[in-house]
């Protein structure tokens, strides 16, 4: 069997939160086209049905659609139930929901603090511990997580220093988590993406200055494309990276090399 073959993700079973639209749309896209069954998580329940009936009519796999908010454990947990009741198993598990405030922090008030931090940083934990506590019980199973350049660099000009100092928690947690799941079959790393041109970012008409800014910063001139993340997570997500566990993936155009 070639590298193209092992690559397939036939018969694995996956959730993604944020999954409705963004990023996780387009990486769970990607999963489907390999071969696995998805679970679409996401507040926005009426997305993550399109997304899911859409997966399921241009793949041929199952793909189911789930309510959920990251923040709450009772969320989590309900969650988890009804994957492995639709699918047994959990064999990939992509913690990708997020926000982002831009707000300067002498103006930031706590409820703002605690907003992106809870769904950022502690939502990542919670889904990645329920999906780990699944995954040890088998022996095996794979965990991405969404951090960001921003947990290496300090974005400018816009003031985000929560979701800066969140994803660099995410960081850190993977690490962590992969260090202590390393010898149970459990792997876990993260996906750091710079600046991504999502439908949502693109139509932001208070963006746009930013954009420009950013763009002229960037070695590429332009900002990434939500598709350019779907090979690693594809890779991440499948037998051949058996040896990858606690790393983090930078793909930002060589944003954080200048």
């Amino acid at each position: 069997m070639g590298i193209i073959e092992r690559m397939r993700l036939d018969g694995k079973k996956i959730f993604v939160t944020g999954g409705a639209r963004g990023i996780g749309k387009s990486v769970a896209t990607a999963f489907a086209e390999a071969g696995a069954d998805l679970a679409i998580v996401d507040l926005d329940i009426e997305e993550a049905v399109k997304t899911a009936e859409e997966l399921e009519k241009n793949n041929k796999i199952k793909a189911i659609a789930i309510q959920a908010d990251v923040t709450k454990p009772e969320d989590v947990d309900n969650m988890m139930l009804k994957i492995l009741d639709a699918f047994g198993r959990l064999d990939v598990a992509f913690c990708n929901a997020g926000i982002c405030m831009n707000i300067p922090a002498e103006e930031m008030t706590f409820d703002q603090w605690k907003k992106v931090i809870d769904i950022n940083l502690t939502g990542v934990f919670l889904t990645a511990q329920a999906a780990g506590k699944v995954m040890l019980k088998q022996g095996s199973g794979s965990i991405i997580n969404t951090a960001s350049m921003s947990g290496h660099i300090v974005n400018v000009p816009q003031p985000q220093c929560s979701y800066n100092a969140s994803k660099a928690g995410v960081i850190q947690l993977t690490k962590s988590l992969a260090v202590e799941w390393a010898t149970r079959g459990v792997r876990v790393n993260c996906i750091s993406p710079g600046y991504i041109g999502t439908e949502l970012t693109l139509n932001s008409p208070s963006l746009q200055p930013l954009i420009q800014q950013w763009n002229e910063m960037a070695p590429l001139k332009r900002m990434g494309k939500p598709e350019e993340l779907q090979s690693i997570c594809v890779y991440l997500a499948g037998d051949t990276s058996s040896f990858t566990t606690g790393s983090d993936f930078v793909i930002d155009g060589a944003f954080t090399a200048i």
